[in-house]
């Protein structure tokens, strides 16, 4: 039986999601974080087969957390579950390491179906993100400015170009005022761009955040 880790801060998502692997004979979940802190000790105690992260948790951004099991768990496959659309996170968490990349909005068996080949060592992503990396592979696309941020400069991104101050983004992301400004600092000279309005339209055009 598969041991299955579930980390994300909606309880009402972590029960929904018990109740999916339940019925299936060769699934359980039997560990729960509610955040960054619990999921990352939950880890180093326990030995998993899959963990199914949600890439927004209190405190720290899932990729971080992402970042840290793949280096103190580089075998441990993590799928990633989030609220947010394929566009804005999905190949990024793949560079990052994650074993696939899922959207809360998919049917039950799509979710049961990553979460066994992501345990059997494979990858997982869906039809639609399949296509589109085909396309961009034979296109010969080059990258888009904003992959080239790092984590927590494309947070920052985000954070800007959903409306948010800078003192709003710090609190979230449970750093200083201070380095957040050197964050969008930093990130505005990656982008080439010279005000938050030129940030927050790159971001809507290219669907970084909900308009």
């Amino acid at each position: 039986m598969l041991r299955i880790l579930i980390a994300d801060d909606h309880a009402i998502v972590r029960e929904g999601l018990k109740r999916i692997v339940a019925e299936e004979p060769d699934l359980a979940v039997v560990g729960e974080a509610r955040n960054a802190a619990e999921a990352l000790e939950l880890v180093r105690r326990h030995p998993w087969d899959v963990v199914v992260l949600d890439i927004t948790l209190p405190g720290r951004s899932g990729l971080e957390v992402l970042g840290e099991i793949r280096r103190e768990r580089p075998r441990l496959p993590v799928l990633v579950l989030s609220m947010h659309p394929e566009e804005q996170f999905a190949v990024r968490v793949l560079k990052a390491g994650a074993a696939g990349y899922i959207t809360k909005t998919a049917a039950s068996r799509e979710l049961l179906a990553a979460i066994r080949r992501v345990a059997s060592g494979g990858k997982y992503i869906s039809p639609t993100l399949a296509d589109t990396l085909a396309t961009a592979v034979a296109t010969g696309s080059d990258r888009p400015p904003h992959e080239s941020l790092s984590d927590r400069e494309y947070e920052v991104l985000r954070g800007i170009a959903a409306g948010k101050t800078v003192s709003e983004i710090a609190r979230q992301m449970s750093l200083s005022v201070k380095t957040i400004s050197t964050y969008r600092a930093r990130l505005l000279q990656k982008m080439h761009m010279k005000n938050n309005a030129e940030l927050t339209h790159y971001a809507i055009v290219n669907r970084l955040v909900e308009p």
